[in-house]
């Protein structure tokens, strides 16, 4: 189990002129789901209140600057890389794991913008990628039932009562690592920019998931009144969380930041249309992030009759395909793992289907790790029995470089 981080000095790392926003919203008044059971914890109010008082994370200029970089996408005139852990580990956010991921990224960047000819956004899950919704509250190990691992912002993944108990003070841990890796992600993006680098970004961004984090992360920016929520650059929705009547949606609803949400099987063309009404009333080419997640036997039928519906209502958003999360199965062993031949075919039938649609295949959205992990079978790990070798991951199975470089040449 790692060692608790420093708790945040408050000494901010964003400068904007922005005043702390209430508590109170409409997000306050509607169902959140997969929200921590913090069972009244003391220090939850104070908490809360303590982060509330911390400088944002990020500013509203360079959240601006990141959706007209999302409109370039949005507009066919660049490509869209989101990529990192699937959970981040409190343990690995030095700054020097911040370098090694970054270079990660940018080097998938730059692979990608000489496959496809666009210029890449770089977006990291990084930076706040601490908290994960979970398909059930309970699990055994070792014949003992216990609250399932959350994500380090919750609970700790050590297989006891007392570490799985949920603490809400790990939610200035999760705080005082975010600025560590922001500051490394802000200083990488103005070394590029100083040198004529082509490709936008990095920017940062995490599920907004529990809302006793992001709430207290709203700030109401002094020059326009507009609200920022200063966590990260770019939240997004997840599948189990994107109810067009739920405080997740009204949350991201309410903030100038651009956004994203996650697009499963389940979704029927009616409902995504609602999310695009909600989270992009002005249709504002940027403002919007669609990032489907099928599987690749179900997206060539679910995704065409979203596509039509989406495209008639007149929303700009981007369109982007996450291949791997609909792609989960598990090995002899029990070991979770993903197929590259599936995550490949998911992404090429996304390809052709927006093609189809003559509308811009907008980019990807990937779990990849900067370690040389044998997590998900293809390529390096030629047979499932090698999975187990070097699993390292939080939650679920990543690609390591190699195998997300190959990726994304099978997908040129």
């Amino acid at each position: 189990m790692h060692d608790r981080l420093h708790r945040s000095s408050g000494t901010g790392i964003a400068t904007a002129d922005a005043t702390t926003a209430p508590f109170g919203g409409p997000w306050s008044r509607l169902p959140a789901a997969q929200q921590p059971d913090w069972a009244d914890h003391e220090s939850l109010p104070s908490t809360r209140e303590r982060i509330s008082r911390l400088p944002p994370l990020v500013d509203i200029a360079e959240t601006d600057r990141l959706r007209a970089d999302l409109a370039q996408v949005a507009q066919g005139r660049a490509s869209l890389l989101q990529a990192g852990d699937c959970a981040e580990d409190l343990g690995e956010c030095t700054a020097e794991h911040a370098r090694v991921k970054i270079a990660v990224l940018s080097g998938l960047g730059g692979h990608m913008r000489r496959l496809f000819g666009l210029n890449v956004v770089q977006v990291g899950r990084m930076g706040g990628q601490f908290a994960k919704p979970r398909s059930h509250g309970i699990e055994t190990v070792d014949g003992t039932e216990l609250p399932v691992f959350r994500g380090h912002l919750v609970n700790s993944e050590e297989p006891a009562p007392a570490a799985r108990r949920p603490d809400p003070l790990r939610m200035l841990d999760a705080r005082a690592a975010s600025e560590i890796v922001v500051r490394e992600v802000r200083r990488h993006r103005d070394r590029g920019r100083a040198t004529g680098y082509t490709d936008a970004g990095p920017w940062v961004s995490h599920e907004a998931l529990v809302l006793d984090y992001e709430v207290p992360h709203l700030r109401r920016d002094g020059v326009d009144g507009r609200l920022l929520l200063g966590s990260t650059h770019l939240p997004w929705l997840g599948e189990r969380t994107r109810d067009p009547e739920s405080a997740h949606t009204a949350l991201l609803a309410a903030i100038a930041n651009p956004v994203a949400c996650k697009i499963g099987p389940s979704a029927t063309p009616e409902q995504v249309v609602r999310l695009c009404q909600v989270l992009d009333p002005d249709r504002r080419p940027g403002r919007l992030v669609l990032i489907t997640r099928m599987g690749h036997d179900r997206i060539s039928a679910a995704l065409p009759g979203i596509i039509e519906a989406v495209r008639d209502s007149g929303h700009p958003v981007v369109w982007v395909c996450d291949p791997m999360h609909g792609n989960t199965v598990r090995t002899d062993e029990g070991h979770k793992t993903r197929h590259l031949s599936d995550i490949v075919a998911e992404a090429r039938s996304f390809l052709g289907t927006l093609r189809r649609y003559r509308l811009h295949p907008g980019g990807f959205h990937l779990e990849v790790t900067a370690a040389d992990v044998t997590e998900c079978v293809g390529g390096p790990v030629g047979d499932p029995a090698e999975v187990g070798k070097r699993y390292t991951s939080l939650c679920d199975p990543r690609l390591n470089p190699e195998q997300a470089h190959l990726f994304l040449t099978a997908c040129a």
